[in-house]
Protein backbone atom coordinates (compact mmCIF):
# COMPACT_ATOMS: atom_id res chain seq x y z
CA UNK A 1 0.00 0.00 0.00
CA UNK A 2 0.86 3.65 -1.06
CA UNK A 3 1.13 6.29 1.54
CA UNK A 4 0.50 10.19 0.84
CA UNK A 5 2.25 12.08 3.13
CA UNK A 6 1.69 15.39 0.97
CA UNK A 7 -1.82 15.03 2.46
CA UNK A 8 -1.16 16.54 5.91
CA UNK A 9 -4.48 17.23 8.03
CA UNK A 10 -4.84 21.57 8.45
CA UNK A 11 -4.02 21.93 12.44
CA UNK A 12 -5.33 25.39 11.98
CA UNK A 13 -8.08 25.43 14.98
CA UNK A 14 -6.82 22.17 17.15
CA UNK A 15 -4.98 23.91 19.70
CA UNK A 16 -2.00 22.25 18.64
CA UNK A 17 0.78 23.86 20.55
CA UNK A 18 3.55 23.88 17.80
CA UNK A 19 0.65 25.90 15.88
CA UNK A 20 -0.85 27.84 18.74
CA UNK A 21 2.32 29.85 19.34
CA UNK A 22 1.93 31.73 16.13
CA UNK A 23 -1.71 32.03 15.86
CA UNK A 24 -2.87 35.41 13.95
CA UNK A 25 0.69 35.57 12.56
CA UNK A 26 1.94 35.00 9.16
CA UNK A 27 4.99 32.55 10.55
CA UNK A 28 4.46 29.18 9.75
CA UNK A 29 5.54 26.65 12.80
CA UNK A 30 8.53 24.52 12.51
CA UNK A 31 9.78 23.81 16.06
CA UNK A 32 8.07 21.57 18.52
CA UNK A 33 9.13 17.68 17.62
CA UNK A 34 5.97 16.72 16.35
CA UNK A 35 5.11 15.97 12.85
CA UNK A 36 2.21 17.22 10.27
CA UNK A 37 1.23 13.65 9.14
CA UNK A 38 -1.76 12.25 9.52
CA UNK A 39 -1.44 8.83 11.80
CA UNK A 40 -1.52 5.12 10.17
CA UNK A 41 -4.68 4.62 9.62
CA UNK A 42 -4.43 0.85 11.89
CA UNK A 43 -3.37 3.26 14.44
CA UNK A 44 -6.78 5.68 14.22
CA UNK A 45 -8.77 2.36 13.70
CA UNK A 46 -7.39 0.92 16.84
CA UNK A 47 -8.26 4.25 18.63
CA UNK A 48 -11.76 4.21 16.98
CA UNK A 49 -12.34 0.67 18.15
CA UNK A 50 -11.69 1.41 22.09
CA UNK A 51 -13.64 4.38 21.65
CA UNK A 52 -16.75 2.32 20.10
CA UNK A 53 -16.47 -0.33 23.04
CA UNK A 54 -17.40 3.08 25.33
CA UNK A 55 -15.47 2.15 28.31
CA UNK A 56 -12.43 4.24 29.15
CA UNK A 57 -12.11 2.82 32.74
CA UNK A 58 -8.67 2.16 34.52
CA UNK A 59 -6.40 -0.43 32.59
CA UNK A 60 -2.91 -0.84 34.69
CA UNK A 61 -0.30 -1.07 31.69
CA UNK A 62 1.85 -3.72 33.49
CA UNK A 63 -1.51 -5.84 32.57
CA UNK A 64 -2.33 -4.57 29.00
CA UNK A 65 -0.11 -7.71 27.31
CA UNK A 66 -0.86 -6.55 23.77
CA UNK A 67 1.16 -3.47 23.81
CA UNK A 68 3.70 -5.34 26.48
CA UNK A 69 4.05 -7.77 23.40
CA UNK A 70 4.22 -5.35 20.77
CA UNK A 71 7.14 -3.60 22.30
CA UNK A 72 8.93 -6.93 22.88
CA UNK A 73 8.13 -7.42 18.74
CA UNK A 74 9.38 -4.07 17.60
CA UNK A 75 12.81 -4.02 19.77
CA UNK A 76 13.37 -7.33 18.38
CA UNK A 77 13.00 -6.70 14.77
CA UNK A 78 14.10 -3.25 14.54
CA UNK A 79 16.48 -3.17 17.02
CA UNK A 80 17.72 -7.27 17.83
CA UNK A 81 16.84 -6.69 21.19
CA UNK A 82 15.11 -9.34 23.30
CA UNK A 83 13.63 -8.26 25.95
CA UNK A 84 11.87 -9.68 29.34
CA UNK A 85 8.25 -7.89 29.85
CA UNK A 86 9.79 -7.19 33.43
CA UNK A 87 12.20 -4.50 32.42
CA UNK A 88 9.24 -2.74 31.10
CA UNK A 89 8.31 0.10 32.94
CA UNK A 90 5.93 2.10 30.99
CA UNK A 91 5.89 6.09 31.58
CA UNK A 92 3.63 8.57 30.28
CA UNK A 93 6.48 10.23 28.69
CA UNK A 94 10.26 10.36 28.09
CA UNK A 95 10.38 13.66 30.41
CA UNK A 96 9.08 12.12 33.39
CA UNK A 97 11.28 9.28 32.77
CA UNK A 98 14.55 11.39 33.03
CA UNK A 99 13.30 13.24 36.30
CA UNK A 100 12.45 10.56 38.05
CA UNK A 101 15.96 8.65 36.51
CA UNK A 102 17.46 11.52 38.39
CA UNK A 103 15.68 10.90 41.55
CA UNK A 104 16.33 7.43 41.49
CA UNK A 105 19.50 7.63 41.34
CA UNK A 106 20.90 11.10 42.82
CA UNK A 107 20.43 12.63 46.00
CA UNK A 108 20.46 16.70 46.54
CA UNK A 109 23.71 18.12 45.64
CA UNK A 110 25.01 15.26 43.06
CA UNK A 111 25.78 16.05 39.82
CA UNK A 112 23.97 14.93 36.45
CA UNK A 113 26.09 14.99 33.34
CA UNK A 114 24.05 16.15 30.28
CA UNK A 115 24.86 16.33 26.61
CA UNK A 116 24.67 20.09 24.88
CA UNK A 117 23.76 21.02 23.08
CA UNK A 118 19.95 19.41 23.95
CA UNK A 119 16.26 20.13 23.95
CA UNK A 120 14.98 22.37 27.26
CA UNK A 121 12.90 19.82 29.31
CA UNK A 122 16.40 17.82 29.36
CA UNK A 123 18.78 20.84 30.25
CA UNK A 124 16.28 21.39 32.82
CA UNK A 125 15.68 18.39 34.39
CA UNK A 126 19.03 18.32 37.07
CA UNK A 127 17.94 21.78 38.18
CA UNK A 128 14.59 20.68 38.67
CA UNK A 129 15.11 17.78 41.08
CA UNK A 130 18.26 19.95 43.33
CA UNK A 131 21.30 18.76 41.26
CA UNK A 132 23.64 20.19 39.56
CA UNK A 133 23.65 19.81 35.83
CA UNK A 134 27.50 19.31 33.83
CA UNK A 135 27.21 20.16 30.78
CA UNK A 136 29.11 17.88 28.03
CA UNK A 137 29.53 19.34 24.97
CA UNK A 138 29.26 18.21 21.65
CA UNK A 139 32.51 18.26 18.62
CA UNK A 140 32.64 18.05 15.30
CA UNK A 141 34.86 14.79 13.96
CA UNK A 142 35.31 14.02 10.29
CA UNK A 143 32.39 16.74 9.98
CA UNK A 144 29.89 15.10 12.40
CA UNK A 145 29.02 16.00 15.73
CA UNK A 146 29.51 13.65 18.11
CA UNK A 147 30.31 13.70 22.00
CA UNK A 148 33.14 15.88 23.68
CA UNK A 149 34.54 12.02 25.12
CA UNK A 150 37.38 14.04 26.71
CA UNK A 151 35.02 16.44 28.47
CA UNK A 152 32.66 13.32 29.31
CA UNK A 153 35.69 11.77 31.16
CA UNK A 154 37.18 14.38 32.96
CA UNK A 155 33.68 14.83 34.55
CA UNK A 156 33.13 11.44 34.85
CA UNK A 157 35.82 11.13 37.60
CA UNK A 158 34.01 13.71 39.44
CA UNK A 159 32.72 11.58 42.88
CA UNK A 160 29.77 13.92 42.97
CA UNK A 161 28.61 13.10 38.75
CA UNK A 162 26.49 9.89 39.72
CA UNK A 163 24.39 10.02 36.46
CA UNK A 164 24.62 10.34 33.14
CA UNK A 165 21.92 11.54 30.90
CA UNK A 166 22.38 10.97 26.83
CA UNK A 167 19.48 11.52 24.11
CA UNK A 168 20.56 9.02 21.32
CA UNK A 169 20.33 10.23 18.49
CA UNK A 170 20.79 13.28 19.66
CA UNK A 171 18.26 16.15 19.60
CA UNK A 172 19.36 18.54 18.29
CA UNK A 173 22.13 17.84 15.70
CA UNK A 174 21.14 14.35 14.86
CA UNK A 175 23.87 12.06 15.22
CA UNK A 176 23.84 8.30 15.61
CA UNK A 177 26.06 6.91 18.05
CA UNK A 178 28.18 4.63 17.26
CA UNK A 179 29.27 1.27 18.73
CA UNK A 180 32.68 2.60 19.63
CA UNK A 181 31.33 5.29 21.02
CA UNK A 182 28.74 4.01 22.85
CA UNK A 183 31.57 1.41 24.44
CA UNK A 184 33.25 4.37 25.03
CA UNK A 185 30.37 6.02 27.28
CA UNK A 186 30.12 2.05 29.09
CA UNK A 187 33.97 1.88 29.65
CA UNK A 188 33.63 5.68 31.61
CA UNK A 189 30.23 4.73 33.41
CA UNK A 190 31.56 1.72 34.93
CA UNK A 191 35.19 2.90 35.98
CA UNK A 192 33.34 5.80 37.49
CA UNK A 193 30.25 4.51 38.93
CA UNK A 194 28.33 6.62 36.72
CA UNK A 195 24.89 5.27 35.80
CA UNK A 196 23.28 6.13 31.96
CA UNK A 197 20.10 7.40 31.02
CA UNK A 198 19.46 7.04 27.43
CA UNK A 199 16.80 9.06 25.98
CA UNK A 200 15.85 7.28 22.60
CA UNK A 201 12.58 8.55 21.35
CA UNK A 202 13.99 9.60 17.99
CA UNK A 203 15.53 6.00 17.29
CA UNK A 204 13.29 4.94 14.67
CA UNK A 205 13.44 7.81 12.40
CA UNK A 206 17.37 6.89 11.51
CA UNK A 207 17.35 8.84 7.71
CA UNK A 208 21.18 7.29 7.12
CA UNK A 209 20.70 4.21 5.56
CA UNK A 210 24.70 2.92 6.35
CA UNK A 211 24.12 3.03 10.16
CA UNK A 212 22.13 1.65 12.53
CA UNK A 213 20.43 2.24 16.00
CA UNK A 214 22.07 0.71 19.07
CA UNK A 215 19.89 0.90 22.21
CA UNK A 216 21.74 1.18 25.05
CA UNK A 217 20.18 -1.68 27.54
CA UNK A 218 21.32 -4.16 24.49
CA UNK A 219 25.37 -3.90 25.52
CA UNK A 220 26.50 -5.89 27.67
CA UNK A 221 28.37 -3.55 29.51
CA UNK A 222 25.74 -1.11 30.05
CA UNK A 223 22.80 -3.68 30.97
CA UNK A 224 23.17 -2.86 34.69
CA UNK A 225 23.55 0.49 35.03
CA UNK A 226 21.27 2.06 32.91
CA UNK A 227 17.48 3.01 31.93
CA UNK A 228 16.53 3.26 27.85
CA UNK A 229 13.86 5.66 27.60
CA UNK A 230 11.61 5.15 24.12
CA UNK A 231 8.34 5.27 22.13
CA UNK A 232 5.93 5.52 19.59
CA UNK A 233 5.31 8.74 20.23
CA UNK A 234 7.92 10.49 17.40
CA UNK A 235 7.94 8.04 15.28
CA UNK A 236 4.16 7.59 14.64
CA UNK A 237 3.28 11.13 15.46
CA UNK A 238 0.80 10.03 18.89
CA UNK A 239 2.77 12.39 21.38
CA UNK A 240 -0.78 14.15 22.39
CA UNK A 241 -1.60 10.45 23.76
CA UNK A 242 1.48 10.47 26.65
CA UNK A 243 2.90 7.08 26.34
CA UNK A 244 6.31 6.00 26.85
CA UNK A 245 8.69 3.19 28.42
CA UNK A 246 11.94 2.47 30.33
CA UNK A 247 13.07 -0.53 29.83
CA UNK A 248 15.51 -1.71 33.07
CA UNK A 249 17.13 -4.78 32.76
CA UNK A 250 18.66 -4.81 36.54
CA UNK A 251 16.15 -5.59 38.82
CA UNK A 252 17.57 -3.28 41.50
CA UNK A 253 18.31 -0.59 39.45
CA UNK A 254 14.51 -0.92 37.80
CA UNK A 255 13.55 -0.99 41.49
CA UNK A 256 15.14 2.30 42.41
CA UNK A 257 13.45 3.70 39.01
CA UNK A 258 9.78 2.32 40.04
CA UNK A 259 10.30 3.56 44.02
CA UNK A 260 11.23 7.37 43.11
CA UNK A 261 8.21 7.40 40.60
CA UNK A 262 5.70 6.09 43.03
CA UNK A 263 3.04 8.59 43.78
CA UNK A 264 4.57 11.38 41.18
CA UNK A 265 3.68 9.49 38.04
CA UNK A 266 0.34 8.99 36.34
CA UNK A 267 -0.19 5.31 34.94
CA UNK A 268 0.01 5.61 31.01
CA UNK A 269 -2.68 6.94 29.32
CA UNK A 270 -5.42 3.69 28.11
CA UNK A 271 -5.71 5.28 24.41
CA UNK A 272 -1.54 5.42 24.36
CA UNK A 273 -1.41 1.96 24.99
CA UNK A 274 -4.07 1.65 22.80
CA UNK A 275 -1.76 3.43 20.17
CA UNK A 276 1.65 1.82 20.94
CA UNK A 277 0.24 -1.80 19.99
CA UNK A 278 -1.14 -0.74 16.77
CA UNK A 279 2.11 1.09 15.70
CA UNK A 280 4.49 -1.35 16.50
CA UNK A 281 2.48 -4.25 15.25
CA UNK A 282 0.24 -3.08 11.96
CA UNK A 283 2.37 0.20 10.29
CA UNK A 284 5.82 -1.29 9.25
CA UNK A 285 5.13 -0.33 6.16
CA UNK A 286 3.53 3.01 6.86
CA UNK A 287 7.08 3.21 8.98
CA UNK A 288 9.46 2.67 5.79
CA UNK A 289 7.54 5.04 3.46
CA UNK A 290 7.47 7.77 6.16
CA UNK A 291 11.66 7.53 6.54
CA UNK A 292 11.68 7.95 2.57
CA UNK A 293 9.87 11.03 2.62
CA UNK A 294 11.66 12.13 5.04
CA UNK A 295 14.95 11.69 3.39
CA UNK A 296 13.40 13.39 0.73
CA UNK A 297 12.51 16.44 2.94
CA UNK A 298 15.53 16.13 4.23
CA UNK A 299 17.77 16.71 0.93
CA UNK A 300 15.44 19.93 0.08
CA UNK A 301 16.53 21.33 3.43
CA UNK A 302 20.33 20.55 2.90
CA UNK A 303 19.92 22.05 -0.56
CA UNK A 304 18.40 24.83 -0.02
CA UNK A 305 19.34 26.24 3.26
CA UNK A 306 23.14 26.10 2.76
CA UNK A 307 22.71 28.27 -0.84
CA UNK A 308 21.52 31.41 2.11
CA UNK A 309 24.37 34.05 2.67
CA UNK A 310 25.31 33.19 6.38
CA UNK A 311 23.08 29.95 7.03
CA UNK A 312 25.08 26.14 7.19
CA UNK A 313 23.19 22.80 7.69
CA UNK A 314 24.56 19.37 7.47
CA UNK A 315 22.55 16.16 6.83
CA UNK A 316 21.69 14.61 9.98
CA UNK A 317 22.08 10.65 10.35
CA UNK A 318 18.47 10.65 12.00
CA UNK A 319 15.11 12.75 12.85
CA UNK A 320 13.20 14.96 11.37
CA UNK A 321 15.20 18.30 12.85
CA UNK A 322 17.75 20.25 11.12
CA UNK A 323 19.99 21.93 13.32
CA UNK A 324 20.87 25.41 11.24
CA UNK A 325 24.22 27.15 11.60
CA UNK A 326 23.04 30.84 11.79
CA UNK A 327 26.47 32.37 13.03
CA UNK A 328 27.08 33.57 9.93
CA UNK A 329 23.97 35.99 9.44
CA UNK A 330 25.93 38.29 11.59
CA UNK A 331 22.44 40.13 13.48
CA UNK A 332 21.56 40.43 16.62
CA UNK A 333 19.19 38.26 17.08
CA UNK A 334 18.95 34.55 14.75
CA UNK A 335 15.46 33.72 15.76
CA UNK A 336 13.92 36.67 15.40
CA UNK A 337 15.79 37.17 12.09
CA UNK A 338 13.77 34.28 10.99
CA UNK A 339 10.43 35.01 12.62
CA UNK A 340 10.96 38.53 10.43
CA UNK A 341 10.86 36.08 7.16
CA UNK A 342 7.82 34.50 8.36
CA UNK A 343 9.28 31.10 9.69
CA UNK A 344 8.82 29.74 13.28
CA UNK A 345 12.24 27.83 14.30
CA UNK A 346 12.65 26.29 17.93
CA UNK A 347 14.98 28.91 19.13
CA UNK A 348 18.89 27.68 19.73
CA UNK A 349 19.50 29.87 22.55
CA UNK A 350 16.95 27.27 24.70
CA UNK A 351 19.75 24.38 23.41
CA UNK A 352 22.32 26.71 25.01
CA UNK A 353 23.29 27.64 21.42
CA UNK A 354 21.37 31.34 20.55
CA UNK A 355 23.71 31.39 17.30
CA UNK A 356 21.69 28.46 16.12
CA UNK A 357 18.21 27.77 15.51
CA UNK A 358 16.16 24.09 14.62
CA UNK A 359 13.82 23.22 12.15
CA UNK A 360 11.32 20.88 11.93
CA UNK A 361 11.08 19.26 8.48
CA UNK A 362 8.03 16.52 9.77
CA UNK A 363 5.45 17.95 7.27
CA UNK A 364 4.33 18.34 3.50
CA UNK A 365 6.59 19.14 0.82
CA UNK A 366 4.40 21.92 -0.03
CA UNK A 367 4.89 23.34 3.79
CA UNK A 368 8.25 22.34 3.82
CA UNK A 369 9.13 24.56 0.29
CA UNK A 370 7.43 27.34 1.99
CA UNK A 371 9.59 27.33 4.85
CA UNK A 372 12.52 27.51 2.86
CA UNK A 373 11.27 29.84 0.03
CA UNK A 374 10.46 32.72 3.40
CA UNK A 375 13.64 31.31 4.68
CA UNK A 376 15.89 32.47 1.60
CA UNK A 377 14.37 35.78 1.62
CA UNK A 378 12.03 35.37 -1.83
Amino acid sequence: MSFNFDDTPSRQGTYSFKWQKYEGQDVIPAWVADTEFRCAQPILDALAAKVDHGNLGYVLPAQYQPAIEAVQRWLKEKHNWEIDADWLVWTPGVVPGFNIACKAYCEPGDKVMVQTPNYPPLLAAPKINGLERVDIGTVEVDGRPTLDFAELETQAADPKCKLLILCNPMNPVGSVLSQDEINRIAELCQTHNVKLCSDEIHCDLILDETVSHIPAGRVEALKDISVTLMAASKTFNVAGLGASFAIIPDRQIRQQFTQAAAGHMPWVNLLGLVATEAAFTQCDDWHQQMLSYLRGNQKRVVEAINAIDGLKVHASQATFLAWVDASGLDVPNVQTWAENRGVGPSPGIDFLAPDHFRINFGCSRSMLDAILTRLAGN
